[in-house]
């Protein structure tokens, strides 16, 4: 969640109370964090209010009820391999697919008062998949999750990392391939998956520019056939081949992200469209009752009931798809037949139907309020969770930019032929 102000109720149940019910399932490693540098993609202009909007978020998230007992809660800019690996990652990242992000052009469309205009605004898509995989191991599986119109951004991480594994998973052991005794098999490997004459018969042995050569064109046959088609070739070859075994390796630094799609219920904003702090149409999980009340009242409604006497339709008014959040049978049993039918009869007003909702949200909000109240009269015990949370986070992280690292630049291999 980025720091941009406190949370609100769309974000409790497109997120945070699914967030909630995976902590408590055995299946999952849980980490959840508040990302203080994605708000300077948008709001670098004045950051003064970052380090306080970061401590309402995780007063949200606890309030809502993320335990740092079965969830790893911290800080972004407090695990600084995050920017390692976002720099990395954005060496191999093409233009043109950060260009494509759809909401990257519907932000910059309707957003008129921030100057998007920057590398950073166009980059967090990479900045995301680094936060993303740094908590990935290999051998075992990484889910996002995430609502349906979400998942295109977890689809940009997987090919993103699909295509850093390619350039950095597929090494070449260039030591093996010069020595004498080999250069039988680097011919063979070479007629084989390049298809072109072997310069073994011309050479007799390989030099250092030959099998960079070969490993080249070797690496350019993996890409057009895809990395895991050429290893399902490569590996049956190897081993009627055993001479070739040092050749090539295939590792994934980084483990491919999928999605775990979680039921995110409509709730637009008090004027219909996606809520949003940005559109300033939004009840905060801090909201007092008052302001709810108030709020609500200018909610939109269906556009076609512009006289109290005209019927409407609740499928397409916004106040009833609050209605199914808040009055629920368990908190107020009948109240939904009685919108659709006041409603679609004109039985009622949409002030009356406005008011019965707001009672409710007020009935639901009340406990996370009081949780939240707790937590803002103690500040430094949401702190220290947040503080403790990133170190644990970073143990994990400083894993993952090992291996990284490792994959790129082979120091360890460096170091051992010296």
């Amino acid at each position: 969640m980025r720091p941009t102000g406190r949370l609100h109720i769309g974000h409790y149940f497109g997120a945070l109370q699914n967030w909630v019910k995976l902590q408590s399932d055995p299946a999952y490693e849980c980490f959840y964090f508040v990302a203080d540098w994605h708000a300077l993609t948008s709001d670098y202009a004045d950051t003064s209010a970052i380090a306080e909007n970061s401590l309402q978020i995780t007063i949200d998230f606890l309030a809502s009820g993320l335990d740092p007992a079965k969830s790893t809660i911290f800080l972004q800019s407090q695990v600084p391999e995050h920017a390692e690996l976002h720099l990395l990652l954005s060496m191999v990242t093409p233009l043109g697919w950060l260009e494509r992000i759809p909401t990257y052009k519907e932000q910059l469309d309707q957003i008129k008062n921030k100057d998007l205009h920057t590398y950073g605004f166009l980059g967090y898509p990479t900045l995301q998949t680094a936060d993303i995989v740094m908590y990935s191991q290999p051998g075992k599986g990484l889910l996002v999750p995430v609502g349906e119109d979400q998942v295109s951004h977890v689809e940009f991480s997987r090919e993103l990392v699909r295509k850093f594994n390619f350039h950095f998973g597929m090494n070449f052991g260039l030591v093996e391939m010069l020595k004498p005794e080999n250069a039988m098999a680097v011919s063979v490997m070479r007629e084989t998956f390049v298809g072109k004459p072997s310069l073994f018969a011309q050479v007799g042995r390989y030099g250092l520019e030959q099998v960079q050569q070969i490993a080249a064109e070797m690496r350019q046959r993996a890409m057009e056939d895809g990395l895991e088609n050429f290893y399902e070739k490569f590996m049956p070859w190897v081993g009627s081949n055993k001479a070739a075994e040092k050749f090539i390796s295939f590792e994934t630094p980084l483990v491919e992200p999928g999605h775990l799609l979680t039921p995110t219920p409509r709730i637009p904003g008090l004027d219909g469209r996606k809520m949003s702090k940005s559109y300033n149409n939004a009840i905060t999980l801090s909201e007092s009752d008052d302001d709810i009340r108030k709020k609500t009242k200018v909610m939109v409604t269906d556009p076609a009931r512009k006289r109290r006497t005209d019927p409407g339709n609740p499928d397409v008014c916004p106040v009833y798809d609050w209605h199914k959040l808040f009055s629920t049978p368990e908190r107020d049993p009948s109240r939904l037949d009685w919108v659709r039918t006041g409603c679609t009869t004109a039985g009622i007003g949409c002030i009356e139907c406005k008011s019965a909702m707001a009672e409710n949200l007020i009935k639901w909000i009340a406990p996370v309020r009081e949780r939240r109240l707790n937590y803002e009269a103690h500040p430094k015990k949401a702190l220290e969770i947040l503080d403790q949370g990133s170190t644990k986070a970073r143990e994990y992280a400083k894993q993952t930019i090992e291996r990284v690292r490792d994959s790129i630049f082979h120091w360890p291999q460096k170091h051992a032929s010296l």
